[in-house]
């Protein structure tokens, strides 16, 4: 298990067509030799996982990756309200080049890819 700074950036939208860097998210997380979430790290951290939410015009908001009956979400505050489902996060390798679908508070379900993931 490695825990790893991974960076996400908004993929192509039909409203942005050549996705854009300037929406992203920071996670760090345990990752295991699969390039997955370590489960049994987060059980048990080291350090907390953690996500930091850059999004043009609005201030930085930084949370934690929880772990939901349902898979994983990103939440910013106590209680569900401000949480952030997370698709394939919990059976799919996060590595350069892989997708991840989140769905906003909103329930806006946007694609991001995977570009950088460093120890």
């Amino acid at each position: 298990m490695t825990w790893k700074t991974i960076r996400l950036e908004l993929a192509r939208t039909p409203g942005i067509p050549e996705g854009s860097p300037s929406h992203a998210y920071i996670l760090r997380l345990p990752l295991d030799t699969h390039d997955m979430i370590d489960r049994a790290a987060i059980k048990h951290p080291a350090e907390r996982p953690a996500v930091r939410r850059i999004w043009p015009g609005q201030p930085d908001r930084i949370g934690v990756v929880i772990s939901q009956r349902d898979g994983w979400a990103f939440s910013y505050e106590a209680g569900d309200a401000d949480d952030e489902g997370v698709f394939h996060l919990e059976n799919h390798p996060i590595r350069p080049g892989e997708y991840l679908t989140i769905t906003e508070t909103d329930g806006e379900r946007l694609p991001f890819k995977v570009v950088a993931c460093r120890e």
